[in-house]
């Protein structure tokens, strides 16, 4: 008969049955009723009532009951620990019982009881138990010692157990020895400082004896305490060496793991030039390619370790690349961690096979599998120079296959291939090219604007090309944008008549327009860079680029040697160190590899430790970090301390104009009466006697002005009350709108006339002309007490609801607090809405202006003035009115100038100042004329503050 029948029953007082049951006297039906509290446990029902009857039934001969009732009381002592304590004195009886079975039970349970007031009267018979004649008992006890440790460390101590547990490491019993060395590890990995498995020659000694007659776990726990251990001497290195060998053959795969973590250890003190060193490089291979026969589970940790294995030492499976090569049934797990560990092993002697089968790889099914394999190609050619030309044909041959994401991932690898072998594959740069439509990942277009950036000079419609990138370039990713816009400062670094407009666009667009914080620094970064310097400029974009390394995914040196240490742990299969993912209390102590020994410290090979390699090579390439830091950390924004001094000018216009002049000499444009304004910043401008750009931020960021004059934005009217106290019950509002770098705010002044306090503000507009709204709540982040005052700064936008307004410029606002709704509307300058690119190109501005009907043409009169032309000009320019050419007619200055409107307007104008008239005339052209009024407003504001 089956036990299901415990698990069912038709009766109603269960527990009640249940207990008469277990006071009965027949032997047979103590048992039976045992079984079924265990059975009712197990589903999870609630039999801890039953527990003094339970207990009773420990008294019995019977090894079977006795197991079932160890098993409750391990269950439910925690939850009932005054009523454990009945059962201590029968474990005591136990422990000295003829039948070590039992003794061995007692032991083990009391370790699982997890109850403090219990584990004092433990002591005594665990001290028994580790002393018993019988080994069986002794190896349990030594377990229980590691558990006893984890409830109360103190009083394991205080007993004196752990050195009982030391001597257990001499035992004569292999299985003693094996759980002795488990319990002190894991004693000692709680307490890392304590030094606990003191092991020397003689103790290693007797491990390597017990290791042969062990069981496989018994095995593992010795050969990872042998791991730890570090050799006085390579002759004793050897030795341990010899004897941990034979265990390479063993079947559980766990205990081969050990084994190779042990002779890899060890390995890093014999000499190179030892006969044995080439053996026990031989007998490595054969139980690591055999691990890749087992499940693709352990084919998968198997790999992970080899992975480790073949970046410290590839020489070991450098004749097994056969074994690495995929089968078609492999998942994809497996088949990922076997190209990794291909291209690792890849050398001069096997690409050619190795190629082969990628090519191969490449015409799969499975689309992350296809992509690693085009990244290993790319990888492969890095790696072996000679393969290279082989690799890039066989990437070409991919890319006609016109499968997109074998096209995109052919694209990232040939960008890394440029980098290695520079001028020497670029006449594949067409064939790129023509695939340009078809990448939408941002990796590979970053990858193109990379190539097409780098490659200007080869490329004849490269601004087409990165034009086309600029159309949605605040829809891309910001590796893209950032890529982006370092090729289009490289573009015109080396195109510079052609791209004038597509660096100033792209710089816009980056500063500007963009929130993200890495963009913006470097759009200002090259921005700076282009006004004051272009020649510092163009050797900083365009310097020599250090050649790639052939590994870039190897592990750091230090954190292989740690991971070597952790062979067949989870951190093995992470790689991460176990500090990085072990959570709690437990220190974790970090390994190393023992110090290289012998004479071969210098004729160290670079094949056999590729971080020593490439350490010797690295000065060639890049320059040694302390230098550079050096010249990072001497960088002085100032003017430099040493050397010529800097012409005080050359400072000032970089600060004046960040894109002006500084750029003539780079294009040898004389900008042809322009009064020098003829490639200006699409924001920052100069006011008249001021060193720092207008509206840009950037003075204040780099302060390049030596303290010239502060920034100050576009002009910004006075205060005036728009909302009267007496028409708000004591709320009096005023305020003005200013534009900030290309951000537009309602500066506004609340104050409370009232008598009592005021708070819940809230503010809405109406629909207006140009669709201004609040970017953001009206935060008053305090209760307005009466008589007081809060300055306020509402940012606006212009994505709010149209209506067109009579006046244009009309506000209507309401305000709401905790008394009332109050209305009022006021008019804005129109000026808030130029926009800072609203800079026209001269050809442009020529044909709009004959493009616009003459009936379009409004003339007004500006009087009082008494600025000259160029004091007009950046004066205008501070509010985005842009100065596109100037020229003298009979005397008379015209400046002609554009700018644009946050809708899209353009207002096209014609400035006529004579030099002794205080009257200009300002002649205006719109498409949409009823702007022309308000314009003429603005121009009048501003000129005359």
């Amino acid at each position: 008969m089956t036990d299901s029948k415990y698990f069912t029953t038709t009766k109603k007082g269960e527990i009640f049955e249940l207990k008469a049951e277990l006071n009965s006297d027949k032997k047979e039906k103590k048992k039976e009723a045992v079984k079924k509290v265990i059975a009712s446990m197990t589903v999870g029902k609630d039999v801890s009532a039953l527990f003094p009857d339970v207990v009773n039934c420990m008294q019995t001969d019977n090894l079977e009951l006795k197991k079932l009732v160890y098993l409750y009381l391990m269950n439910y002592a925690k939850s009932q620990p005054d009523m454990a304590i009945m059962a201590v004195n029968t474990f005591v009886k136990d422990c000295e019982d003829p039948n070590p079975l039992i003794r061995a039970l007692a032991v083990r349970t009391m370790g699982c009881i997890r109850v403090d007031k219990i584990t004092e009267y433990l002591c005594e018979p665990l001290r028994k138990c580790l002393k018993d004649e019988d080994p069986y008992v002794r190896k349990t006890a030594a377990v229980c010692v590691a558990k006893l440790h984890d409830i109360n460390a103190q009083l394991v101590e205080d007993q004196g157990f752990l050195d009982t547990l030391k001597d257990l490491i001499s035992d004569s019993n292999p299985m003693v020895v094996a759980n002795a060395v488990a319990a002190l590890s894991e004693i000692a990995e709680s307490h890392p400082s304590s030094n606990l498995l003191d092991l020397n020659p003689q103790s290693i000694n007797k491990l390597l004896t017990a290791l042969n007659e062990c069981t496989e776990w018994g095995q593992i726990f010795i050969l990872d305490c042998l791991a730890n251990y570090m050799p006085k001497d390579d002759r004793e290195a050897q030795s341990i060496c010899e004897r941990v060998t034979p265990r390479l053959s063993h079947a559980n795969s766990a205990v081969v793991l050990s084994a190779v973590k042990v002779l890899m250890k060890f390995m890093e003190m014999l000499s190179k030039d030892l006969d044995y060193y080439g053996t026990l490089l031989k007998k490595l291979a054969p139980p690591l390619v055999t691990l890749l026969s087992a499940e693709p589970e352990l084919q998968y940790v198997a790999l992970r370790n080899i992975n480790l294995i073949v970046q410290k030492r590839p020489e070991i499976l450098k004749h097994e690349m056969k074994v690495f090569f995929v089968k078609y049934n492999d998942p994809i797990y497996v088949k990922l961690e076997k190209l990794d560990i291909m291209i690792r092993l890849a050398s001069q002697a096997n690409i050619a096979q190795v190629l082969a089968e990628l090519k191969e790889y490449a015409t799969e099914v499975d689309v992350d599998f296809v992509r690693k394999a085009v990244r290993a190609i790319g990888r492969c050619a890095i790696k072996v120079e000679q393969s290279a030309e082989r690799c890039v044909s066989t990437l070409l041959d991919l890319i006609q296959t016109k499968v997109n994401y074998v096209v995109q991932e052919a694209i990232v690898v040939i960008k890394d291939i440029f980098r290695k072998y520079p001028n020497k594959y670029e006449s594949v740069i067409a064939t790129l090219c023509e695939n340009l439509d078809s990448l939408d990942e941002p990796e590979a277009r970053a990858a193109m604007i990379w190539i097409v950036g780098e490659y200007a000079e080869r490329i004849d419609n490269a601004d087409e090309l990165l034009e086309s990138f600029l159309e949605g370039f605040h829809d891309e990713s910001t590796q893209v944008q950032l890529q982006l816009l370092t090729a289009i400062v490289k573009l015109f670094l080396k195109k510079p008549t052609e791209t004038q407009e597509l660096v100033q666009q792209v710089l816009s667009l980056a500063t500007q327009d963009s929130d993200n914080p890495d963009l913006r620094d470097r759009g200002y970064i090259y921005w700076r860079l282009l006004s004051t310097d272009p020649v510092a400029a163009k050797e900083v974009v365009l310097a020599e680029k250090p050649l790639i390394s052939e590994e870039t995914d190897l592990i750091e040196p230090t954190l292989l040697d740690e991971l070597i240490c952790y062979i067949g742990t989870l951190a093995s299969v992470y790689h991460k160190p176990p500090s990085a993912f072990v959570e709690g209390s437990r220190g974790v102590v970090h390994k190393s590899l023992p110090p290289r020994t012998g004479s071969s410290e210098s004729a160290e090979s670079p094949e056999a430790a590729p971080s020593a390699g490439q350490a010797a090579e690295q000065p060639a390439v890049i320059p040694a970090q302390g230098d550079l830091l050096g010249d990072l950390l001497n960088l002085d924004l100032g003017p430099p301390v040493s050397g010529p001094p800097l012409a005080a000018s050359s400072v000032q216009m970089g600060a004046v104009d960040l894109l002006g002049g500084g750029l003539d000499s780079l294009m040898g444009d004389e900008s042809e009466g322009m009064g020098g304004s003829g490639f200006t910043a699409p924001g920052p401008a100069a006011p008249a006697g001021m060193g720092a750009p207008l509206g840009s931020g950037l003075g204040d960021l780099f302060d390049l002005t030596g303290g010239v004059g502060t920034l100050s934005g576009s002009y910004v009217a006075p205060k005036t009350v728009w909302l009267p106290a007496m028409k708000a019950k004591g709320l009096e509002i005023s305020g003005t709108f200013s534009r900030q770098v290309g951000a537009i705010s309602m500066d506004l002044v609340l104050t409370n006339k009232a008598l009592q306090v005021m708070s819940d503000f809230a503010i809405q507009f109406n629909r207006n002309s140009f669709g201004l709204a609040p970017a953001a709540p009206l935060q008053v982040h305090a209760p307005l007490a009466p008589n007081q005052s809060v300055e306020i700064s509402l940012p606006l936008n212009t994505v709010g609801s149209v209506m067109k307004m009579d006046p244009l410029n009309n506000l209507q606002v309401a305000v709401k607090n905790n008394i009332d709704v109050f209305y009022f509307s006021t008019l804005y300058p129109l000026h808030i809405l130029f926009v800072e690119d609203g800079k026209m190109e001269r050809q442009m501005f020529l044909a709009t202006w004959k493009d616009i009907p003459n009936e379009n043409e409004a003339q007004f009169q500006i009087k009082d003035c008494s600025l000259n032309a160029d004091a007009v000009s950046n004066k205008l320019q501070g509010s985005n009115i842009f100065t596109i050419a100037k020229r003298n007619v009979e005397g008379q200055d015209m400046l002609y100038q554009s700018l644009k409107l946050t809708n899209g307007i353009w207002v096209l104008a014609e400035l006529r100042i004579q030099p002794s008239n205080p009257s200009f005339t300002l002649s205006l052209k719109c498409r949409a004329p009823e702007v022309s009024q308000y314009v003429y407003q603005a121009y009048d504001a501003i000129l005359k503050n």
